[in-house]
C-alpha cells in the first residue's frame, strides 16, 4: 500500500479529507486479496493425527506454497519451502505444515515441553484472529520435536501472554526433506465471532541455524507476527458448532505436609470444581469453587537493592483466562502502574513468606459482543486466622473497538482482601493505533485516567497519563508522562511509587549488511521521577553505545547507567545497613555477552561495576544452559552483588538450577532449585505433569525447604507433597 503524502485537505472537501485520513492512519492494510487461504473440508470420520499430512483430505486442500523472509533479508525467498494447509469441520480445525529443509541434519530442536520457550529453536507459529478485529488473537506454536506453545495476543499485538493454556493437540514427523506438523484445535477451546466464514490467519517459521525468519502476511520487520491487523484471511470456514458450550472440570486433591521441624505431618484431601459455559460463540462464563493452584510453579526469587516492592507475575489459570480484555492503558506495566493486578487476590506475601488465602468461589465473564470487549470478575476469599477475614473483590472492564485498530474503554475494581472498607477504583482509557502511519509504520497514542478510594486513604487519589510510541524496526521511539497521587493505592492494583514520572527513549537499530554482524542497536532512555511538588526524587539514564547481534546469533553489548536518588527518609538496603536521607548520584558500566541458544551448550554473562550511593556495587550474573537431547536439559544461573558502603559492606548471592526430563510433550518432570543468602533458604519445587488425555491432567508436586544455619549446615525447614487429578467433561 502506498502512502498518500501531500494530499491537501480543506473544509470544502470533507469526504476527500476523510478518505485521506483513513489511508494515512485508519486502514490496517490486511491484504485479504493477496493473502487468502481457503480451508478444506475435514472429514467427520476419525482423523489420524501423526504429523505426516498423508490423509486424502490434505491432497485437495488449498495451500500456502511458501513464505517470505523477514530475517536476514526482508522480502527474499527462504532457504527451505514452507507449505501450509487448513482443514475444518463444525467441531475443530486442523492445520498442516510442511517445513522443507535443504539440510535436515541441521534442524535445531531441544525441547519437548508444554509451554516451552521456542524462540531459540526451529519452530512454526500460527496466529488466529477469530473475531477478525485486528486487535486480538490466539497463538499456537510447535517445534520439530512436538513441543507446544500457546498464548493470547496482548498489548495490541506487541506481545503475547504465554501463561494462557488451551486444550489442543500437535504431532510432528521428520524425514529426509525436513519436518512436518499437524495441529488440531477444538472449536470449544476458542471464542469467536458468530457468523464469520473467515478468520484472520498468519504463519511464521524460524530456521534457527540460519537465523532465518519467514512469514506469510505482514512481511515487514516493523510488524510483529502477533499484529493481527496485518494477518491474511482464512476463508471457507464452516458454521462452527460448540455444542452446549459447557465444560465441567472436577479435581481431586491430596496433600501431605510438614510445615515446620517441630510440627507433625498433616494429611488433607479436598475437591475443587471449575466450570465454563459459552454464552454464545464469543462470550465465556467461568466459575471456580474451592479453587486450588498448588500445581502452579513457584516464583523465581529476585534480589532487591531498591526501596520499592518486587513484582511477581500472575500464573494462575483462572485469572489468566481472558486477561487480554482486562488490559488498561497504553504502556502501563509493573514499572509504572498496573490498575488490576490479580495477585492481590488469594495471595499474601511473597517468595518464602507466601501465604495462600483460600478462594471459596469465583466467577468470571469475558468475551466480545459485536465490537465491544467485556470482562467481569468477582471472587470470594475465605478467612485465615490472624491474617485476613472473608472478603469479596472484583473488576469490570468494557473496551470498545473504534476506528480500524483503536479502542476506548473503562475499568472499575472493588473490594479489599485485607478488609479495608469502601475500596474502589475506576477509570477510562483511549488508545489510538495504526500500522499504516507514513510509509506503513506503527504509531500508538494513548491517554488514561484513574481515581480510587478506601477508608484508610487520605490525600491525592488521582492518577493519569499519556504515551506516544513509534515501535518500528529501524527506529523504536517512545515518550510518556504519568502522574500518580500520593494516596492512589488501589487495593487490586500494583503501584511501585507515586509522583510525576517522565519516561523517554529511543533505539536506533541499523543493519550494516556486514558478513558477521546482523544488527546494531544504539539506545538512549530516560526515567525520571519527581514528587507532586516537582522536587526530583529519582532519575536513570541508560546509554547503550554498543550492542551487536552477530549472524551466528551471539550477542555483545556495553551500557552506561547514570542514576540519581534524593531520599527524604532512610531505608534498609540490607540487614543492619541503612541508607540515610540525602542526595546521591552515581554511574555504572555494564558489559554483557550471550552465546546463541541454537547450540547444545550456551550461556550468558553480565558484569556491572561502578559507584552506588556513597560506595560501590559490583554485580556478576551468569547463566549456563545445557541441552544434550530433546528429552533432557538443565540450566544453572547465579547472581552476586558485592556492595561496599560507609554504613557497612554486604554481599547478596542468588543461585538457581532447573533440571527437566521430557518423555513427551504430555509427560514431563521438572525440578527448580533456588538459594539466596538473605533468607538462607534452599528450596526445591519438583513438578510432574502427565496429560493422559487432552482433557485430563495428573500433577504431582513436591516442595522441600531447608535452612542454612550459622555452622553452614542445612537443616530441614518444611515440605509438602501435593497430588492433583483433574478431568474436563465437555458438552
Amino acid at each position: 500500500m502506498t502512502s498518500e503524502r501531500g494530499n491537501a485537505c480543506t473544509a470544502s472537501v470533507p469526504n476527500v479529507c476523510l478518505r485521506s485520513w483513513r489511508r494515512s492512519f485508519g486502514n490496517p492494510a490486511r491484504s485479504s486479496a493477496a493473502h487468502t487461504l481457503r480451508a478444506g473440508a475435514l472429514p467427520n470420520t476419525e482423523f489420524h493425527l501423526d504429523g505426516k499430512l498423508d490423509e486424502p483430505a490434505w491432497q485437495s486442500a488449498d495451500s500456502i506454497v511458501n513464505l517470505v523472509t523477514i530475517e536476514p533479508e526482508e522480502g527474499a525467498a527462504p532457504a527451505g519451502q514452507t507449505v501450509v494447509k487448513v482443514l475444518a469441520n463444525p467441531g475443530e480445525i486442523v492445520i498442516g505444515v510442511l517445513s522443507r529443509d535443504p539440510n535436515p541434519a541441521g534442524i535445531v530442536t531441544y525441547s519437548k515441553a508444554r509451554d516451552a520457550e521456542l524462540e531459540f529453536e526451529d519452530h512454526v507459529v500460527i496466529v488466529l484472529d477469530a473475531f477478525q478485529d485486528g486487535r486480538s488473537g490466539y497463538v499456537f506454536a510447535v517445534n520439530p520435536s512436538g513441543a507446544r506453545f500457546d498464548g493470547l495476543v496482548i498489548a495490541q499485538g506487541e506481545d503475547v501472554n504465554s501463561d494462557w493454556d488451551a486444550v489442543w493437540e500437535a504431532r510432528t514427523s521428520r524425514d529426509g526433506r525436513g519436518w512436518s506438523a499437524e495441529i488440531r484445535i477444538p472449536i470449544r477451546s476458542l471464542s469467536f465471532k458468530k457468523g464469520l466464514n473467515g478468520w484472520g490467519f498468519n504463519v511464521q517459521r524460524r530456521v534457527q541455524r540460519l537465523q532465518e525468519t519467514s512469514r506469510w502476511s505482514g512481511t515487514s520487520r516493523d510488524f510483529e507476527i502477533y499484529q493481527t491487523s496485518r494477518a491474511g484471511l482464512l476463508t471457507n470456514l464452516p458454521e462452527f458448532d460448540f455444542g452446549l458450550g459447557l465444560s465441567l472440570r472436577p479435581a481431586l486433591l491430596g496433600s501431605s505436609s510438614r510445615p515446620a521441624p517441630d510440627e507433625a505431618r498433616e494429611q488433607t484431601g479436598d475437591v475443587s470444581f471449575d466450570a465454563t459455559k459459552k454464552l454464545g460463540a464469543n462470550l465465556l462464563a467461568s466459575v471456580t469453587v474451592n479453587t486450588d493452584f498448588g500445581e502452579t510453579e513457584v516464583d523465581a526469587r529476585q534480589t532487591n537493592l531498591t526501596r520499592f516492592d518486587v513484582f511477581f507475575p500472575e500464573k494462575r489459570p483462572f485469572f489468566l483466562e481472558g486477561s487480554d480484555i482486562f488490559e488498561f492503558g497504553l504502556g502501563l506495566d509493573e514499572d509504572l502502574l498496573m490498575p488490576l493486578f490479580t495477585r492481590r487476590i488469594g495471595v499474601s506475601g511473597e517468595e518464602e513468606d507466601l501465604e495462600q488465602i483460600p478462594i471459596t468461589v469465583g466467577g468470571k465473564v469475558n468475551g466480545r459482543v459485536g465490537n465491544t470487549n467485556v470482562g467481569a470478575l468477582a471472587v470470594r476469599t475465605g478467612a485465615v486466622d490472624s491474617l485476613v477475614a472473608e472478603a469479596t473483590m472484583g473488576a469490570v472492564r468494557i473496551k470498545q473497538n473504534v476506528l480500524e485498530e483503536s479502542s476506548v474503554g473503562v475499568l472499575a475494581t472493588f473490594g479489599d482482601q485485607l478488609g479495608n472498607a469502601k475500596s474502589w477504583m475506576a477509570g477510562a482509557d483511549f488508545t489510538f493505533r495504526t500500522s499504516n502511519f507514513g510509509d506503513e509504520k506503527n504509531l500508538l497514542i494513548g491517554v488514561w485516567g484513574l481515581a480510587n478510594d478506601r477508608a484508610d486513604l487520605q490525600g491525592d487519589k488521582i492518577a493519569y497519563g499519556g504515551r506516544i510510541e513509534y515501535p518500528n524496526d529501524l527506529w523504536d521511539l517512545s515518550l510518556a508522562y504519568t502522574r500518580i497521587g500520593d494516596a492512589f493505592q488501589p487495593s487490586l492494583g500494583f503501584v511501585p511509587r507515586t509522583g510525576r514520572i517522565l519516561t523517554a527513549g529511543g533505539d536506533f537499530k541499523p543493519r550494516p549488511e556486514w558478513p558477521l554482524v546482523r544488527q546494531m542497536i544504539y539506545e538512549l532512555t530516560f526515567f525520571g521521577v519527581t514528587d507532586l511538588d516537582n522536587q526530583w526524587e529519582s532519575y536513570l539514564w541508560t546509554i547503550k553505545p554498543f550492542d551487536w547481534q552477530f549472524e551466528s546469533g551471539d550477542r555483545l553489548e556495553y551500557s552506561i547507567l547514570a542514576e540519581g536518588e534524593q531520599l527524604t527518609d532512610s531505608f534498609d538496603i540490607a540487614a543492619d545497613v541503612l541508607i540515610p536521607p540525602g542526595t546521591y548520584r552515581w554511574t555504572q558500566h555494564r558489559f554483557a555477552g550471550a552465546s546463541a541458544e541454537k547450540r547444545m551448550i550456551s550461556g550468558q554473562v553480565a558484569f556491572t561495576y561502578g559507584d552506588f550511593y556513597q560506595g560501590t556495587l559490583n554485580t556478576l550474573e551468569l547463566k549456563l544452559v545445557v541441552k544434550p537431547s530433546s528429552s533432557i536439559g538443565f540450566e544453572l544461573s547465579s547472581e552476586r552483588n558485592t556492595v561496599k558502603l560507609p554504613q557497612g559492606d554486604f554481599t547478596t548471592d542468588l543461585f538457581a538450577g532447573r533440571l527437566e526430563y521430557k518423555y513427551s510433550p504430555d509427560f514431563q518432570v521438572s525440578s527448580f532449585v533456588q538459594y539466596d543468602n538473605e533468607s538462607r533458604n534452599l528450596g526445591t519445587n519438583t513438578r510432574l505433569r502427565w496429560t493422559f488425555n487432552p482433557l485430563g491432567d495428573l500433577f504431582v508436586v513436591f516442595n522441600h525447604n531447608m535452612l542454612r544455619h550459622d555452622n553452614n549446615r542445612f537443616a530441614f525447614e518444611s515440605n509438602q507433597l501435593l497430588v492433583k487429578l483433574q478431568y474436563a467433561l465437555r458438552f
